[in-house]
């Protein structure tokens, strides 16, 4: 299929809506604090998950918790953000668990009655994984945990911390629907076959139930790239490593965005004239403010990640997928150059009540989280109500 941008799937970026999208383009996970401009040579401002600015969100402490390393891991917390009233019988929750380098910030745009979570009639709990900046991550660790031994955590360990949470503080025993984007869609997936009684519905957004060798390509470039940096010793980061940052950032560009974006300049929709100031006024923006080791704490988090490798299904990845009693939605972008739509099209047949709805559009991985694009928001939305209505 020949993909070339239209008014709908390269929407008017004038004004607010074009900030908008420049932010979600910015790597792929979410927005930046205050409007995108070149780098300047001015300090690296601090990222929403590192600000002293007073928290938006609660904090969950699960004290000591182990991990499937065997890690007993002290002082654990998680930090979630929600949205909406609970309903009296506890029917309308919707879990929102973060993706790859964001926070709640990152995802609450789409929560709104006009976007893709209505918090009028859902009570939305947007969940941050482990190693965001503001649950438990390198950058806030305590000994023994600092300076490069934060333990390995992964997606089972977190789903399962995020399960203490919902059951623990709001006393959930049904979820209506868990929804997520890339590595929150991996979260989603992972509900459903850890929690198979409890979970109604999933919606998947641009992930898998298991990164596939060639997302693992795409992650082992960009660790590369980063860790080539000669600021990395003994496993850490002592302090910002810009090249190896901007070397990330720059690799990151490649995969995040389609090539019909690059060949049909739709950068320069945005107000960028030249691909070079593209990459430097969005993706290094971006990528520069991150904290280098929290990037590769949940990087390890998504080369691992598969929901069939835990205690109940043995990597039975099949078996996993069949365990899932959830209504499924599944939605990879078509240009989606890691989550691809043949994977998803690999696992939708063992799933029991399971539809495959790839997103029509040009943004690659972005489409998932399309920030400004009414076009990509809209497919969204409608999405969530038709498995919500169901």
């Amino acid at each position: 299929m020949k993909l070339t941008p239209t008014p709908e799937a390269t929407p008017d970026l004038a004004s607010s809506a074009r900030r908008n999208f420049m932010k979600a383009a910015a790597g792929a996970v979410g927005a930046f604090s205050g409007a995108v401009s070149k780098l300047s040579g001015a300090p690296i401002a601090p990222s929403a998950a590192q600000s002293s600015i007073p928290t938006d969100y609660q904090t969950f402490d699960l004290g000591s918790v182990t991990l499937q390393s065997g890690i007993v891991f002290h002082n654990a917390k998680l930090a979630y953000k929600t949205y909406g009233n609970l309903a009296p019988d506890k029917s309308n929750v919707v879990v929102f668990p973060s993706a790859y380098s964001g926070t709640h910030k990152d995802l609450e745009w789409q929560i709104a009655s006009d976007k893709v979570l209505d918090p009028s009639r859902y009570f939305i709990v947007i969940v941050n994984m482990f190693g965001s900046g503001v649950s438990s991550s390198p950058s806030n660790a305590v000994p023994p945990f600092d300076h490069g031994h934060f333990p390995n955590v992964t997606l089972v360990d977190n789903v399962r911390m995020q399960h203490r949470l919902v059951a623990e503080v709001f006393g959930i025993q049904k979820v209506a629907l868990v929804y997520g984007w890339s590595m929150g869609g991996q979260q989603a997936y992972h509900w459903g076959a850890l929690f198979p009684d409890m979970v109604e519905r999933i919606c998947v957004v641009c992930g898998s139930a298991r990164t596939s060798t060639n997302n693992l390509v795409f992650l082992d470039g960009i660790k590369t790239a980063l860790t080539t940096d000669s600021l990395w010793q003994d496993n850490w980061f002592a302090t910002p490593p810009l090249r190896g940052l901007k070397a990330f950032s720059r690799v990151y560009a490649g995969w995040v965005l389609s090539p019909a974006f690059y060949r049909d300049a739709v950068y320069k929709k945005m107000g960028f004239p030249t691909l070079e100031e593209f990459l430097a006024g969005v993706a290094d923006t971006y990528w520069l403010q991150r904290d280098a080791n929290n990037l590769l704490a949940q990087l390890w988090t998504w080369q691992n990640a598969d929901i069939s490798a835990n205690d109940i299904y043995g990597g039975d990845f099949v078996k996993a997928l069949g365990a899932i009693k959830a209504k499924a939605l599944i939605m990879p972008s078509e240009t989606d150059r890691y989550f691809e739509v043949a994977d998803n099209a690999l696992e939708v047949p063992h799933l029991s009540k399971a539809e495959l709805r790839p997103i029509p559009s040009i943004w690659g991985h972005i489409a998932g989280n399309p920030n400004g694009n009414p076009a990509d928001t809209a497919f969204l939305a409608k999405g969530v109500r038709d498995l919500l209505s169901s």
